[in-house]
């Protein structure tokens, strides 16, 4: 059975390898000619922050989020712009969602919603917490937030892709094993497939400041565990290592923890909402 889930890991691994490295050259180079443009473009984008938010935090590349989190902190966003970028990142989902035949569907439907989603949690938030953080200059801030990175796109393509491989294979490996030993009726049971608590859960494992999180969610949806509007939830919650360089960068603490909260409330309810509706 063990070696059986193993055989089945490393070959999913493998298969999805050349295309993951290909998409990340593609990611890379999208990052290290635009990154520091779209960050200035952010910036000045005023009350239509939350729109725009929404639309570049759902690119699948790592650092967006990363750039938001510094430009919250240097009061060149506002919140409703930092919580729109976080609710439509999707970190790894989508270059995992791509790797599987057929799945174009899911993945129009998976950014939309994220896209929409961003965009109302932010422009309500902006409603109600009006007040600005003092202001910094955006040269500083975009020498923190790494936009400006010149290393090229080859080398960081590559860890990159052996970085996710090494995910999938560890969770492609844990659920196959898991699916041996207890079934999908009885994960999805343990999960709370088909209940209001399921959005909660994957919201929760959102929240992971890593692309772990985002890659486990996905894994957990493509074997049945979790339902659509749960891995909405999880992905939404989910924005990569930008809540580790919010907490990292911004001040007072509480306001974090306060931001952190309204990220988790706002998946959840999406999640809910989308259960309700789909």
């Amino acid at each position: 059975m063990i070696l059986d889930a193993l055989l089945d890991a490393v070959l999913d691994t493998l298969r999805t390898l050349p295309f993951l490295f290909a998409a990340f050259m593609v990611i890379e180079a999208m990052e290290h000619y635009s990154n520091q443009y779209s960050s200035r473009a952010l910036a000045r984008v005023g009350k239509a922050g939350p729109f725009w938010g929404a639309v570049l935090g759902c690119i699948p590349q790592c650092g967006f989020s990363v750039a938001a989190a510094n430009l919250y902190s240097g009061g060149l966003v506002t919140l409703g712009t930092l919580l729109a970028v976080f609710l439509s990142t999707s970190d790894e989902a989508v270059l995992i969602l791509l790797a599987h035949p057929g799945s174009g569907r899911v993945i129009g439907t998976l950014l939309i919603w994220k896209v929409v989603i961003g965009m109302g949690a932010g422009c309500l938030m902006d409603l109600l917490f009006r007040k600005k953080k003092e202001e910094k200059h955006i040269e500083e801030m975009c020498r923190n937030c790494g936009c400006s990175d010149t290393s090229g796109v080859l080398r960081p393509a590559l860890l990159h892709t052996v970085r996710l491989g090494a995910y999938l294979f560890v969770f492609t490996f844990c659920l196959n094993l898991i699916l041996e030993l207890i079934g999908m009726e009885q994960l999805s049971r343990i999960l709370g497939k088909d209940t209001l608590f399921q959005p909660f859960l994957a919201a929760l494992l959102g929240l992971i400041p890593n692309c772990a999180s985002s890659v486990l969610i996905t894994e957990l949806y493509l074997s049945g565990g979790l339902s659509f509007a749960s891995a909405i939830a999880g992905l939404s919650a989910g924005a990569g290592v930008g809540t580790a360089v919010l907490f990292r960068s911004n001040h007072p603490m509480r306001e974090n923890v306060r931001i952190l909260a309204l990220l988790y409330g706002s998946a959840v309810v999406s999640g809910l909402l989308l259960g309700w509706l789909l």
